[in-house]
């Protein structure tokens, strides 16, 4: 299964149920199965248009603009197709994702600058998405069997869940911990430690609504705590259960953008 860290929603990126229950019925793994199912399976399948903001650490901005669509597919498995309308440099560029809960990811990049559909490699799905300081993994999520999950604390509002890898030397950081809304599970903050232990990256949930009965983050950011940059993900047109099919989420339409991607 695959973690929500990443709210992308973007993401979610990306799109987001589950009943609620008290802390002392829950495991953390439990927890964390829950919060999973809301921050990425709302619904059968879900489209949105995003506004990305990219700042850097000096205060430039740059602007990207995409749809996103996503599709439950068998199991826990899912497809995820992205297409760039804004600004010129990244203009018609589309990304698929094939998530597999038994296995690795299988994602493409289509770059019609180069005339190109560049396969991204396992070992290459926590670089930079598109310059922006979210992740390609982040897309579609990172493996819950990846990490070992506690539960740290509880409040009145919220389960603390603490993730360390199984494999340190596969990933950047040491641990992240998750904090999640015990009213609708949907993951609000992601904080990642270095091996020191210093917090260097954080991701939040910044606006939620309710859209079709589904708690959906409408605003998401991720900040580098080093470089000072910063990433905004908006969220609008969200829309989930719009009858999206398998045929979308082929490499024939890296090439060319389905009709779903305007909703």
């Amino acid at each position: 299964m695959k973690t929500c860290t990443s709210m992308l929603g973007c993401a979610g990126l990306i799109l987001m149920l589950a009943g609620v229950g008290m802390a002392e019925d829950l495991t953390a793994d439990a927890i964390v199965a829950k919060a999973n199912r809301v921050a990425y399976y709302a619904g059968k399948d879900g489209r949105a248009a995003v506004r990305m903001t990219i700042t850097d650490g000096k205060g430039g901005t740059r602007v990207r603009e995409f749809a996103i669509l996503r599709l439950n597919t068998t199991g826990e498995n899912q497809k995820f197709y992205v297409f760039f309308r804004e600004p010129a440099d990244v203009r018609k560029m589309a990304f698929l994702v094939w998530k597999n809960v038994d296995g690795e990811d299988d994602r493409w990049l289509w770059l019609p600058a180069l005339n190109l559909t560049r396969r991204i490699a396992p070992g290459d799905k926590r670089t930079s998405f598109v310059g922006s300081d979210f992740l390609y993994e982040d897309v579609s999520g990172r493996n819950l069997n990846e990490d070992t999950h506690e539960l740290v604390e509880t409040t009145d509002t919220q389960y603390v869940i603490r993730n360390t890898p199984r494999n340190p030397g596969s990933v950047e950081f040491k641990s992240y911990t998750v904090w999640i809304d015990k009213d609708t599970f949907l993951p609000r903050k992601a904080e990642y430690l270095d091996a020191n232990g210093a917090c260097y990256r954080r991701v939040e949930g910044l606006k939620v609504e309710m859209i079709q009965g589904h708690p959906t983050v409408m605003e998401s950011a991720v900040s580098d705590l080093v470089s000072g940059s910063r990433t905004v993900n908006t969220f609008t047109r969200v829309e989930y259960d719009i009858g999206l099919t398998d045929g979308i989420f082929t490499e024939r339409f890296l090439r060319r953008p389905p009709r779903e991607v305007e909703p």
